[in-house]
Parts: C-alpha cells; sequence; structure tokens
C-alpha cells in the first residue's frame, strides 16, 4: 500500500465532500470505513490498522480545523455503534455504552479514533448531517433522514467503493406550500 498516495486522496476526497454537503461548524460527520476493502480484501477479513490510522487521521484533522465533529462507525460487531468525543455525547444527550473497541471488533477506523480522540466514548446511535462511506459500510442509519447521496471525486480510495451523504430538512406542507 502507498501511504502517501492514500493520504494525498483521502485529502482530495474529504475536502471535496464537505464542499458538496455544505457541512458547517457544530454539526457531525459520521465515517464508515473498511480498511479490509481499501486493501483489495472483503470487509471484515483483511484489517489494517495503518490504513485506519492513515485514513481517520486525515479526515479528523480537516473537520477539526472546521469545527465539524466525527462520528466513527463500527463494524457490525459492535452493532454499528459510534465514537465520538465525549462532548459531542454530552451535546447532544446520546448514551454512552460501555466497549473499547478493537481492530476485529470495532474496526481499524474506531481504534484510530479512539487514539486521537481526547475523551472517546462509544453511543449507539446519531443523526449526522452529513457522512462518508468507504468500502460499503452502510452508513445510511446514521445520517438525518431526507438523505442525498454525493458522489465523491473520486470514486475509489485503493480498493474500496467509497460514495458520500448529505441531508437536508423534510419538505412538508404540500401544494400550498413554498420552499427557501
Amino acid at each position: 500500500m502507498d501511504f502517501d498516495k492514500l493520504r494525498e486522496e483521502t485529502q482530495t476526497i474529504i475536502d471535496d465532500v464537505i464542499e458538496k454537503t455544505c457541512i458547517q461548524a457544530g454539526q457531525i460527520f459520521v465515517l464508515g470505513l473498511s480498511s479490509s476493502e481499501v486493501n483489495g480484501g472483503i470487509i471484515g477479513k483483511a484489517s489494517s490498522a495503518e490504513i485506519g490510522e492513515v485514513i481517520v487521521g486525515m479526515i479528523h484533522k480537516t473537520l477539526k480545523t472546521k469545527g465539524i465533529y466525527l462520528a466513527v462507525q463500527a463494524c457490525e460487531h459492535l452493532n454499528r455503534a459510534l465514537l465520538v468525543e465525549r462532548e459531542v455525547a454530552d451535546k447532544n444527550d446520546l448514551e454512552v455504552v460501555s466497549v473499547v473497541p478493537q481492530l476485529h471488533a470495532g474496526g481499524s477506523g474506531q481504534v484510530a479514533a479512539y487514539q486521537l480522540f481526547n475523551d472517546p466514548v462509544e453511543v449507539e446511535h446519531i443523526v449526522a448531517f452529513a457522512g462518508l462511506d468507504i468500502g460499503d459500510t452502510s452508513i445510511g442509519m446514521h445520517v438525518k433522514h431526507v438523505q442525498i447521496p454525493i458522489r465523491p471525486v473520486l470514486k475509489e480510495l485503493g480498493w474500496a467503493h467509497v460514495t458520500a451523504l448529505t441531508s437536508r430538512p423534510k419538505l412538508i406542507g404540500g401544494e400550498r406550500a413554498k420552499y427557501n
């Protein structure tokens, strides 16, 4: 794996997704990551701590400079719980659950985030404004109800398929309503 290329492509993708989603400071951005898929393997079968560190490190750094909160989705073995800073859990009244992510129970992204965050905690549910899915990890359950698919400038990171989601408020009121 060419880690310099991985850093460069991760930066390109996160910059593009931030621009296309119009996410703002104070909002939550969810990341789903399969380092196995990035590495050319099958999701959950070829996890790489190094790949997780590179990708999460770049995304965390970029979001943090913009005041955007990162939530990292766990794998299915932790029921797709999310690792966040305690500040996010407290601010959003999220229920904290007890588990420490491991490479094969949580995934490389969560392990990397656990090391990067100041005060990491796991929560079961979150409602994010937008997110990035690297390796078809199914982040949709964590993004606001009306989701809009985003096509990042790069469609793959390593061998992994890359997609993103943003959201918008629900349109209510029927034919008499007007919208901004």
